[in-house]
């Protein structure tokens, strides 16, 4: 009677992991990802396509021709694609590190124990609504040399305001500013998320052992807080990369070309009507974030693990 029950439970077991492997490979599950893998394969894939072939060709809105590599050659020739390669890099570099510092400062304080904790995150996060446009216009007319606001309220104290988008070496610098000021609302609100996810116990563990504001953010907060870092630092370069709308609605990429980014320089010449060209700038610019950002990710998510 006991050799019978030990094989009939046996049987059972081996029946339900015998059903557990058929329900582990059961395609049923895979086809939820069906409406993701269309949207993104119609809204994604499919235009990244046209756009490479499009930038093998010369073409307008009725017709196109196909010409192989030359508009990239003529790309590549181009007088400021050099120095305005070099103006994105900085931008990206200068925007995203400055929102790195900012956010971590900005979520610390706000996460603390201070009056008026909710108004002041919501101080910070409303200029990421605002038009980017709008703030651009806005802070064109602030940063006027002589009837900007800024400049005024420096008059006040005996100071002399810089020409901030009018001065070659200053144009870059000024819309980099405003960039920071628009987008570090964002990264504080991810550092914010990534610091309350932080278990108390560890703050609890580190106050008994004596621990002060500075062990905490050293041994605590910015390891743990990593995720959301390497979150910031991927959004904020991606962004810096491909950034247009701000630095157009500025200066336009001057004074002369001292504020011309790759985008500008590509929107230019779609402006002058050489479409293909265009697109193949648009191309170059796709592989260029790809080259920064896929390693970039990759080794910043390898040091994440091996933490």
């Amino acid at each position: 009677m006991a050799t019978t029950t030990v094989h009939r439970s046996a049987r059972t077991r081996n029946s339900a992991s015998a059903a557990g492997r058929v329900r582990a490979h059961s395609p049923y599950t895979s086809w939820f990802y069906l409406p993701a893998a269309v949207i993104y394969g119609v809204l994604f894939l499919v235009p990244t396509v046209i756009a490479f072939y499009f930038s093998l060709t010369r073409w307008s809105i009725f017709d196109s021709k196909f010409i192989g590599f030359d508009n990239y050659v003529t790309f590549f020739q181009e007088p400021g694609l050099i120095s305005s390669l070099w103006h994105t890099l900085v931008y990206a570099v200068l925007t995203s590190g400055a929102k790195v510092v900012l956010g971590l400062g900005l979520a610390i304080l706000l996460t603390s124990q201070i009056v008026g904790r909710g108004y002041l995150r919501s101080v910070v996060f409303f200029p990421v609504l605002v038009s980017t446009i709008g703030v651009g216009l806005t802070f064109t007319v602030l940063m006027n040399p002589e009837r900007g606001l800024i400049n005024q309220s420096l008059d006040l104290i005996g100071i002399t305001g810089p020409g901030w988008l009018t001065d070659p070496s200053l144009a870059l610098i000024s819309v980099a500013l405003v960039d920071i000021w628009k987008g570090v609302g964002l990264a504080t609100l991810i550092y914010i998320a990534g610091i309350v996810s932080i278990p108390q116990e560890y703050f609890e563990a580190a106050r008994v052992d004596g621990a002060g504001a500075w062990d905490n953010f050293r041994h605590i907060v910015l390891p743990l807080a990593r995720p959301a870092t390497v979150t910031v630092i991927i959004l904020s370069l991606i962004g810096g990369l491909r950034s247009f709308d701000l630095i157009w609605a500025m200066t336009r990429g001057g004074p002369g070309f001292t504020s011309d980014v790759i985008a500008s320089v590509i929107y230019k010449q779609y402006q002058a009507g050489f479409y293909g060209l265009s697109t193949a700038g648009n191309v170059v610019l796709f592989l260029v974030v790809t080259a920064i950002i896929l390693p970039l990710s990759r080794f910043l998510n390898r040091k994440e693990v091996e933490l």
